[in-house]
This record gives structure tokens, sequence and C-alpha cells, in this order.
């Protein structure tokens, strides 16, 4: 056994599946993730193995052949509710956050309207359904405006946009469904993870691509992080407790990560909710964990070994 499980012994967990890939626009991220939690899982003697998802098969994956499931697939069917019905509907009990919370996080317009309704900033945003929508909310929220899917996460999508490059940005995000145009607030992006109800140090983050997309979230070496992340602890507290909030809000439960965008002034507006975050070598959670003294073994057993105090399948 592990020293890092902390007096938890691996049989506790009994057989574990660990759920990666899928078929959703961020199917490679969940494979690079998915494998790092296995090693984890597996280093530290629990009984863990793989199941590259496929929708027409996932009972026949995971009935009979596990105890509980740990979900690291990102994305649609991954992280928006689809999985984690099927997983209830199976009785399996599995990590994160349940139905509700995955729905509401993945849809970007839904999690906004309702963090806006209990006055959690956000920034300013109309969801569109053709390029002359697309483009009267662009001119109406005024440019540059970030244009992208409703529905998508790691980036996917998304552009910065100036006046005339409308027509090529809906068209990039409107290959993944509905669009939604949003304010451009540019004063860095910082990242909250929660665990167990507690927010880690913050990161912030910067990149010379312009911004934190795919590339530089995941391929990218000029990509900087800093952790601690340089605000005053005063605002960094303040950062965190909206983040707390909206996580409960949301009905998230047990870990994920909750996204900001800083203005000049330094005032933070919430820009999405992730039930499933990365695990990646260059994702944030484990960064944050670090911080906070945890190994990223010792991350994977906690995120697990949550799924130990209460019956998660509905």
């Amino acid at each position: 056994m592990s020293e890092e499980l902390n007096g938890l012994n691996p049989e506790q967990f009994g057989r574990v599946a660990v759920l990666m890939g899928g078929w959703s626009a961020e199917r490679e991220v969940s494979l690079n993730s998915g494998k790092q939690v296995l090693a984890a899982l597996q280093s530290a003697g629990v009984d863990a193995f793989s199941v590259d998802v496929e929708r027409d098969q996932l009972g026949d994956a995971l009935v009979g052949k596990c105890d509980r499931v740990f979900n690291i697939l990102h994305g649609t069917w991954g992280e928006d509710g689809r999985i984690q019905g099927m997983l209830d509907l199976l009785g399996l009990i599995y990590t994160g956050s349940g139905v509700l919370a995955s729905g509401l996080t993945m849809d970007k317009h839904l999690t906004k309207s309702l963090c806006h309704q209990f006055n959690i900033p956000t920034p300013q945003w109309q969801v569109v359904d053709d390029l002359d929508a697309c483009v009267d909310a662009a001119t109406r929220i005024g440019f540059p405006v970030v244009v992208k899917p409703v529905s998508e996460g790691s980036s996917i999508g998304v552009s910065i946009v100036q006046n005339n490059e409308v027509e090529s940005a809906y068209s990039l995000a409107a290959q993944y469904g509905d669009v939604l145009v949003e304010q451009f607030v540019d004063g860095g992006e910082i990242t909250a993870t929660i665990l167990d109800g507690q927010a880690l140090p913050l990161i912030k983050i910067s990149t010379p691509r312009g911004f934190y997309d795919y590339d530089a979230k995941y391929l990218e070496d000029s990509t900087v992080y800093e952790c601690p992340c340089g605000l005053s602890a005063e605002q960094e507290q303040a950062i965190q407790a909206t983040a707390i909030k909206a996580f409960e809000l949301l009905q998230c439960r047990d870990w994920g990560r909750v996204d900001f965008l800083l203005d000049a002034q330094g005032n933070h507006y919430l820009l999405e909710a992730n039930t499933v975050p990365g695990m990646t070598d260059h994702s944030l959670v484990p960064m944050a964990a670090k911080a906070s003294g945890l190994s990223f073994q010792q991350l994977v057993l906690k995120i697990l070994a949550l799924t130990l105090h209460s019956e998660r399948a509905a």
C-alpha cells in the first residue's frame, strides 16, 4: 500500500473503472487525463482499469465489473450530465458532480444566467442563432468580443473577434452547436480549484497567444502559470469565496474548477465552471493541489475517496 493513501486501504474502493476518451471534441485531452489518473491509482495499489467509452457498450463494460467509476471524460456526453444519468440508471457510484450540475455547467448560457441572477458578476453575453444576430450582438456589446460555442470546453471553437472577423468566428463556433457572444475582458485569467468544499490556491494564467486557447492549454510551453497568483490576500480570498458560492449554487460536488477573468481595475468576473477538469501534465487542478501540499496521487485518491462518504447512485 502506498504511503499516499494516508490510512485508506485501497481495497475499500473495490474495483475502479476509469472512464476516458469518449467521442467529444475533447477526446484526446480526456485520454491523456485518464492515463495519468489510472497510473496514479494503480501505483497506489487500487484495482483500477481503463474504459475508453463507447456509447452502445457502456453497460457491458461496467455492470458487474466495477464497484465505482472515476469519470475523467471531458466535454459533451462526459461532462454534460448524460454519462452521469447513465451511471445513475446503472446504479453505479461515480466521482464528481451529478446530472443537474453537469448539465448546468456545460451550458455556458445557463451557468451565466443563474450566476447573474444571484449577483455573481459575469461578462455581458447573448446567445445567437445566425450570423446576422451574431453581428448585432457583437455590435451591441462592443468590439472586441468573444464568440464561442455554448456547450464546449478546452477553448474549442473560441475566437476573440474584431469587427471584420465575425463571419469566420461564427462559422467556427457554430460547428459545435449554439453560439454565444460575450464581452471581452482584458485583464488576465484566474482559476480556482474546488476540492471537498475548499478553494485551493488560485492560479493566474498568461499566454503570448492572445488568449488561453487549446494550444496554450495543452501543447505550448510558453504559457505562464503563477501560483501564488500575485493578487493581494484580500482579493484572492474574495475570488475564492465567489468560486465556492458559484460551485454550490450550480449544485456541483466534490471537485471541480471555476474560472474567472480580471478587468484592468482588478474586478473579477465568472467565466465558467468545470465539473470534470483536465488532469494532464499541463492541467490546472494538479498545479493548485501541488501548491496546497497534495501530490498528484494524493489528489486522485482524495477525489476517489469522496465517493466513500455517501451513496452516489440515484
